[in-house]
């Protein structure tokens, strides 16, 4: 392994020992009965871990996007998903860094302790994709309030979460200068919402991964729950996503790492026409291959991470990050369920339900093709391709 593997090993050590309390079993029936993990989000909930990036004097622990990554990477590592509560981590970014001085005393400190948990964001909507600065949800100031209506779709963890990040437009597209302003960023009580103007429609999906459509219609919120200034929002939003592709690429780096663990392990002991079919380089090279680019991959996370804490601009690495940990592990996973032939596909083996889990990856929370786009228009100084 690499030096980068064994920094912060107390960290690691840490969140390892929390995991062995979770072992396989825990999750594979979370997965069959397609619920949440909620015995295990208490436990990191209540060690802290997921709230590692609040700051010491909101009751976190003030930890830099390094640290939060390793701890990432260790629950993916250990055979969990972190999916389940990687937006308790980084969303609350959003209110630390362009809230009021009185709304982040008011919900960080309970945020840290899991007293309230703000582990959804409402961005995409069903016709625009990508394509943020074409949403259609509004937002209309009347008085006090605001009034929202529109439509979001692929929302997670809606139904664990008592407070949501919401992107909804305040100044019509035919309004604005730039096609990037006139969005503003809310914080959404999801348990005074629903129910009240906003209804949650589940979407069952091939990863047991929590996620909804959401419906507006005339929700009424507080005025003073817009964060930050107004029509700046799309400016807010990308400011959190360097933080959550990093840390996506180290779930990434976990899982992969998992893969290569097992199928390098099984692959020892399986005998086939008298010896071990590890010992065939046809076994041999595709592993191997997995376990390089799983490690290139985890030192682009360390230095998208570096320069995030160094606050230096990190938003090509970041991606990049995201790009080669994404592809990194769908290698290791593909060729972890190929060597273990039939026993790949058998849920007692758990490798189909991470294979399944890693793929999502390829996909969210931005497609690899749109960071090969980034690279080219950024780095390479190619013509815009949209």
């Amino acid at each position: 392994m690499t030096e980068t593997t064994h920094q912060y090993q107390d960290i690691r050590d840490a969140v390892r020992d929390l995991c062995s309390q979770f072992p396989d079993e825990y999750f594979r029936k979370i997965d069959e009965a397609r619920g949440y993990p909620e015995a295990f989000v208490d436990a990191l909930t209540q060690a802290g871990w997921l709230a590692a990036l609040i700051p010491q004097q909101y009751g976190g622990s003030g930890l830099g996007l390094t640290e939060a990554s390793v701890i990432m990477e260790e629950i993916n590592r250990s055979g969990g998903n972190s999916g389940a509560c990687h937006g308790q981590m980084y969303n609350m970014g959003t209110l630390l860094r362009h809230g009021s001085e009185e709304q982040k005393r008011q919900y960080l400190p309970k945020i840290a302790s899991g007293e309230l948990r703000l582990q959804s964001m409402g961005v995409t909507e069903p016709t625009t994709g990508t394509d943020t600065t074409k949403i259609k949800t509004t937002a209309v100031r009347r008085g006090d309030r605001y009034v929202i209506n529109g439509q979001k779709v692929w929302i997670s963890r809606v139904q664990h979460s008592d407070l949501m990040i919401l992107l909804a437009r305040t100044t019509p597209l035919s309004d604005v200068t730039k096609k990037s302003e006139g969005m503003s960023i809310f914080l959404v009580d999801l348990r005074e919402a629903i129910g009240k103007g906003l209804t949650v429609q589940p979407i069952l999906n091939m990863v047991n991964h929590e996620t909804n459509e959401l419906f507006f219609d005339n929700l009424e919120i507080p005025a003073e729950n817009l964060i930050g200034e107004e029509g700046k929002g799309f400016k807010y939003i990308l400011d959190g996503l360097n933080a959550e592709r990093t840390l996506i690429a180290a779930e990434c780096i976990g899982d992969g790492y998992w893969f290569i663990d097992r199928v390098t392990k099984y692959v020892k002991d399986r005998q086939v026409f008298g010896r071990p079919i590890g010992q065939n380089q046809g076994v041999q090279f595709p592993i191997a291959r997995a376990f390089v680019n799983v490690e290139a991959a985890n030192l682009m996370r360390f230095e998208a991470a570096r320069r995030f804490d160094a606050h230096e601009t990190c938003g090509a690495q970041a991606n990049m990050a995201k790009l080669l940990a994404a592809d990194a592990s769908w290698e290791a996973a593909n060729a972890c369920l190929q060597f273990h032939g039939g026993f790949g596909f058998a849920c007692e083996y758990d490798v189909e339900r991470k294979f399944r889990e890693t793929r999502l990856y390829q996909v969210a929370p931005i497609s690899t093709n749109l960071i090969l786009s980034y690279v080219a228009e950024h780095m390479l100084g190619l013509p815009r391709s949209f």
